[in-house]
Order: C-alpha cells, then structure tokens, then sequence
C-alpha cells in the first residue's frame, strides 16, 4: 500500500480544497484499489449525485477520479476515469494520445462517501489481461469542479506548461509487477 498527496497544477485555483491524498495497493492477480481523500470546502464543488454505474464519456469535464497505467519499455497505456456518481470510463492507447480505443474488461466498483469536509471516492478495479508485466508506472490525478466553473487539475507531478495527464512525467508512482505482488 502507497500512501501519496497530490499536488494542484500551479496554473489551477485550488477552489478550496485543502488537499487530496490517495492510497494505492495493487494486490494479486492484477486488482488495484485507490482511495481518493479530498479535504477542503465541499459545497463549493460541483459533485455528480449517484448514478448507475455505467461506462460515460467525457466525465473529465466536471469532477473526477483518473488512473493512467503505463510502463517504462512501452509507449502504450491504460487511463481509467472514475467519477463520485459511480460512472467510469476506460481507454487503451498505442502511444502519447495516440490510438485511443475503448478498453474492455470488467467494471470497476466506485464508492463515495462525504462527511463534513472530508470527499472519500474508493475504487477497485482489475487489470485486464493486456496491462503490462513488468513494474508498472502510474500516473494518479483528479479533476476538480466548483460551483462557479473553476476547474483545477491535481496530479502526482505535473510536465511543465499546461495540465497534461498523459504526459509520461505524470506517471511518477511505480508499482510493483503483479506477477510479484
């Protein structure tokens, strides 16, 4: 289990919150569980109300919970949006934004529960069979939406100039390969 702060882009409001901090564990046989912990002013976010739980396009857009997989001998990888509602999204990519496909597999599990000015959004999901061996480089971020249309992008490390998720300077965490796990 690795216990990491993200960090607000520093061309982003924070809009109040006053930190997020993930936990990820990636377990055997390729499951990863991420907590997500925002602290701060909630009621100035704009958060989706439960859903059904179903693939969405496009939830980057408001308030969301985003997974990049990659490693460091191949440019293709995984990103994984999960939003408080409970809908996710999942894509494959051939290289840096390039042959973006959708990614198949089994549905992530997505729980959200806010108490006071704690948002906690607790995901677990299981790699699919083209996820890499090898130690896996990851990339944890969110995107964060107030009331007022400010959005600010949190992330482990950030590329210089604007938010770039898919950036390879994003995927600063390395776990270890699931065949050692």
């Amino acid at each position: 289990m690795t216990e990491v702060p993200l960090i607000c882009h520093p061309q982003s409001d924070a809009g109040g919150i006053e930190a997020i901090d993930v936990t990820a564990t990636l377990g055997q046989g390729g499951e990863i569980k991420l907590v997500y912990r925002v602290t701060g002013a909630l009621e100035a976010l704009k958060i989706a109300v439960p859903a059904i739980p179903d693939r969405v396009d496009g939830l980057w857009k408001s308030t969301c919970f985003e997974l990049f997989v990659g490693n460091s001998e191949d440019k293709s990888y995984l990103e994984y949006n999960f939003a408080p509602s409970g809908q996710w999204a999942a894509y494959q990519f051939s290289g840096y934004r390039a042959g973006m496909a959708q990614l198949g597999g089994c549905a992530p599990f997505i729980s959200t529960v806010q108490s006071g000015d704690v948002l906690t959004v607790s995901v677990r999901l299981y790699m699919p069979d083209t996820a890499p061996d090898a130690e896996l480089s990851v990339g944890i971020s969110a995107v964060v939406a107030t009331k007022s249309g400010k959005i600010s992008y949190w992330a482990l490390a950030h590329p210089a100039g604007s938010p770039d998720f898919h950036h390879k300077d994003c995927f600063a965490l390395k776990l270890e390969a699931r065949s050692g796990a």
